[in-house]
Parts: structure tokens; sequence; C-alpha cells
């Protein structure tokens, strides 16, 4: 009898952990689920909070942030680029690599912005700035005049999904840092970049991405990018960026996740380059 009542327990026992283990396999997807619901019930009022700026946007109110855009992002470059000022250093070291046989090496920068990348170019490279905003040429300017070991060929405005004024092939390497956030269509983008490049040239970048699904940062860029988008004139942090660049049909493709040293929304970074 006492041995039976052993058994009994025995059993009883085996039963509690397997129903243990059946709860614990169902409450974690549950709380995932749960979470997402949350997120998207955070974004949603975030998106009611910032309704007014999304009007005013369609209504034309928001174009005179075009020009305090530029502005904003001059003096936030000095800090970025304080703080990531080795990251930068060690991916333009590989521009050596693409020197043509005969003549300089020939730069096309996306999104140039107020020109925070000429530090870190060859002495004697030949830029070609290109940017949607016009507002941006005095900031731009300013960064010619203290970086005058380049050669500056000329400032376009146009978006990086229309490179019409650059030549198939003319380019040894494209540069684009803290663009792909925002603009329109990625992968027209690439395709545009992969036109202008030479047979071996180089797409070189530096993009903040979406973090990991399981972080709490990855929670917070999916509630604030609502507002986020307004205050980076289209930013997105959202954006797995890197899956781009990895469908785009590079021959070579050199890309490593980072955290930046940065605010918590914009940590996670690619950087890298992709050889034509």
């Amino acid at each position: 009898m006492r041995q039976r009542r052993g058994l009994v327990s025995c059993h009883k026992v085996r039963a509690t952990l397997l129903s243990t283990k059946c709860k614990l396999a169902v409450s974690v997807p549950d709380l995932s689920l749960k979470m997402t619901l949350f997120m998207n019930a955070c974004a949603l009022l975030v998106n009611v909070l910032t309704l007014p700026l999304h009007i005013a946007e369609v209504i034309g109110l928001m174009s005179f942030y075009k020009r305090v855009f530029p502005l904003i992002v001059y003096k936030v470059t000095f800090s970025y680029n304080d703080k990531m000022n080795d990251n930068k250093r060690e991916l333009f070291r590989n521009l050596d690599k693409f020197f043509p046989p005969k003549g300089s090496l020939r730069i096309l920068e996306l999104g140039c912005g107020s020109g925070a990348n000429f530090e870190h170019y060859p002495t004697g490279c030949r830029i070609t700035c290109i940017d949607p905003n016009p507002h941006f040429q005095k900031y731009l300017e300013k960064s010619m005049a203290k970086n005058d070991h380049l050669v500056y060929d000329s400032f376009i405005v146009a978006s990086g999904e229309n490179l019409k004024a650059v030549e198939d092939n003319s380019m040894d390497a494209v540069v684009c840092t803290l663009v792909l956030c925002s603009v329109q269509d990625t992968q027209k983008v690439l395709r545009e970049a992969k036109r202008v490049l030479r047979p071996g040239g180089a797409f070189f970048f530096l993009e903040h991405v979406v973090s990991d699904p399981s972080s709490w940062i990855y929670f917070f860029q999916h509630v604030l990018q609502p507002f986020w988008y307004y205050f980076g004139d289209g930013c997105e942090t959202t954006r797995a960026t890197w899956k781009h660049l990895e469908a785009a049909g590079f021959s070579d493709l050199q890309l490593r996740h980072m955290q930046a040293p940065l605010f918590f929304m914009i940590k996670p970074h690619i950087v890298g380059y992709a050889v034509k």
C-alpha cells in the first residue's frame, strides 16, 4: 500500500511538471502577443497626438522646417562626429582600396547634408554632393572651406532615387551615411548607386537601424516613431536596412552591426561597404 501511494505521488509530481511546462510554453507567446498589442496601442496614441503635425504637413505648413532642419543637422553633426569619429575613420580608411589606376578618387555623397564626412576623405578626392534639401548649401560651403584638401565638383539638388544628373559607371565610391533611414525607396536608391558606380567601385554606408525585437529599444522605436518622423524630417527608426543591402546584388558585402554611443533610439547601427 505504501509502495502504491508512492507510485501515485510520483505520477502526480510528473503530471504537475508536465502541466507547468505546458503553461510556460503557452505563456511566452501570450506575453509576446500582449507586448505587441500594447506597443501598437501606444504607437496609435502617439499617432493621434501627432495628428496636428500630419495635417500641417499635408497642407504645407511644415515646409518652414525644411529651412530649419539643416541648421539642426549642422549643430548635431559636431556631437555625432565626436562620438563616432573612430568608426568613421575605420570605415573610410577602406576608400584607399578603390582608387582608380589613374587620376583622383571620385566620390558621390548621397544626402551630403552639411558635409560631416569630408574630414575623413583622402587628400585630392573629387566630391560630387547630392541632397534633396537646397537649404543645406550654406552649411555645406562652411565644411568645404574647412576641408580644402578635397576638390568639390558640384552640389546637385536631387533625391537618392533619382541620380539622372550622374553618368553610368562614373564614380569610384558612393557614400551614404544616415540617409537610408529617410529615403522614400531604399531599393531604388541602391539601384541608382550601383548604376553610377564603376565596376569594382564601392557603396559606403553608416546607418541607424531597427533594434532586436526582444529589446525595449525596439518597443520605443515603434511607439515614438510617429513623433520622430517629424522631428527628423522623414527619418524612420524602424528600418531593417541591412536586408535591402543583402538583397541588392553587390558582388561583396562587408557589413557589421554595432551599438553606437548615442541616444537610445538610434543606438543600433550598421556600418560597412558593398562592392559592385
